[in-house]
């Protein structure tokens, strides 16, 4: 590597390691609570996590009259099957067109088809705020939208180091640690040591990381992708009659193996065709669990008509989730997820301590010592 490449690899990873540490220690901080939220949120309030959801068994529609003869007047507009609860909620309206704040909102329990009170969304406590810390730094898009740039600073900071460690390692066996020497060049080959060890989870995190930042925008493009999709049926006459809902789900089903109904449409609605049901799927695996598929079912004879694919952004956006965050492995992916969230920790905070010892050094002196394989600043993380 000539002087001159040396120079501007140093530079960039220098400076996108300094700018973007301060924010990695916090999500490494809050992202090690949140690999084990589901424990600890059913250590901190029993009530928190009810039953795991199951296949819905009892009559839909039952359900589905008792929901209207509870409401008179009401039209059905979307069905909801939670995946943390065994439950199907019946969303009513006055109109097919009711906006989702002004629709009435009925449970009933899978199993039994009876009325039961749905446990209400976490909008408190440490699991809570913690995870919006996490996400956005408690100021919704426009801090999600800076820790995506903070990710992808962090991104050009992993590569950067790894073609400053090719020069620096040209002496030395691989996972060197020099104990012999001063604190300052032990922390240093810890640094580099840990740093590429963990080279690949840094690069999957972040890179996944950066991907769920654009959550909000990449779910509007899916959701205007859907309404073009429906939009192509406008024309599309109301249908005579309904089709048995249990027979639309399970034509669904069928239509998408390996997969579990999340929501379905009513004909007539925004995320339904004027004589299409719009079923809405998630896969059945922890790792598939975010992942959704949608299919049109013909209102009047329970047939598939269309199964369009998720742009391939989406799909990108449903896979990074649970790599992550780590929790679609059970008890010990979690574990090794914790374990590699402590080794960051320390990778950036050593990295602190090895440009805040020499932030005074000349630049050629950090480059002669990179060159040289002596105690060098290279910045977070190698």
């Amino acid at each position: 590597m000539t002087q001159s490449s040396l120079r501007a690899w140093f530079w960039v990873h220098k400076w996108t390691s300094l700018i973007s540490t301060a924010f990695l220690l916090l999500l490494c901080l809050t992202g090690l609570p949140l690999i084990f939220s589901a424990e600890i949120d059913q250590a901190l309030d029993a009530d928190v996590l009810p039953a795991a959801g199951a296949a819905a068994t009892a009559d839909i529609d039952g359900m589905v009259a008792r929901a209207l003869a509870a409401q008179p007047g009401q039209l059905p507009i979307s069905l909801a099957f939670l995946a943390d609860q065994p439950a199907v909620v019946v969303q009513t309206g006055e109109t097919l067109q009711t906006p989702f704040p002004a629709q009435r909102r009925q449970v009933f329990d899978a199993r039994t088809g009876q009325p039961v009170a749905l446990t209400p969304p976490k909008s408190s406590g440490f699991v809570y705020w913690t995870l919006e810390l996490h996400k956005g730094l408690l100021i919704d898009l426009p801090g999600t939208l800076f820790l995506g740039v903070i990710g992808l600073l962090f991104l050009v900071a992993i590569v950067s180091g790894v073609v400053l460690y090719a020069p620096f390692m040209r002496k030395f066996a691989f996972g060197m640690v020099r104990k012999e020497r001063r604190a300052r060049t032990l922390w240093l080959d810890l640094h580099n040591l840990l740093g590429i060890a963990t080279l690949l989870w840094l690069l999957v995190v972040g890179g996944t990381g950066v991907i769920n930042t654009l959550h909000d925008p990449i779910a509007a493009q899916v959701r205007d992708g859907i309404v073009r999709m429906v939009a192509s049926y406008r024309d599309a006459p109301a249908p005579k009659r309904l089709a048995s809902l249990d027979a639309v789900l399970a034509a669904a089903r069928e239509a998408a193996p390996g997969m579990t109904v999340a929501s379905l449409f009513f004909p007539g609605v925004p995320f339904s065709t004027p004589h299409h049901f719009g079923v809405y799927l998630r896969g059945d695996t922890p790792v598939t669990s975010r992942m959704l598929t949608a299919v049109l079912v013909d209102a009047e004879t329970g047939q598939v008509t269309d199964r369009p694919e998720m742009p391939w952004y989406a799909k990108a956006l449903f896979v990074s989730q649970p790599l992550h965050f780590g929790d679609y492995g059970g008890m010990v992916l979690k574990i090794v997820w914790a374990v590699f969230d402590l080794v960051a920790i320390v990778v950036l905070g050593s990295g602190l301590y090895l440009w805040w010892s020499r932030r005074k050094a000349p630049l050629a002196a950090q480059l002669a010592e990179i060159e040289s394989g002596g105690v060098v600043d290279p910045g977070m993380p190698s």
